[in-house]
């Protein structure tokens, strides 16, 4: 099981993740924000509004709104993955 330590906004829906195991993972959520409970996160100045919560060790929203950090640490790309694969392309 995964733990959210440090989350950070980035662009768009992206977040930039730190997790237990020193991990870091870029994730974007835009295509998961589906049911009423996310509708809000929908508005960008609310979605920046994201915060750890060290009780329950994942990302929140004021309203309720949070996701599994396994799912999270699933769906991420793990920073140092995204950094070969853009010097590649470059």
């Amino acid at each position: 099981m995964h733990f959210v330590r440090d989350a950070r906004h980035v662009d768009g829906y992206t977040l930039l993740l730190t997790f237990e195991d020193g991990v870091t993972r870029l994730v974007d959520l835009e295509p998961y924000l589906d049911g009423e409970i996310f509708e809000p996160l929908k508005d960008l100045d609310y979605f920046r509004t994201v915060q750890v919560n060290p009780d329950i060790d994942t990302i929140v929203w004021d309203n309720g709104a949070d996701m599994s950090p396994d799912f999270l640490y699933a769906i991420g790309v793990d920073v140092a993955e995204n950094s070969l694969t853009a010097a590649a392309a470059a």
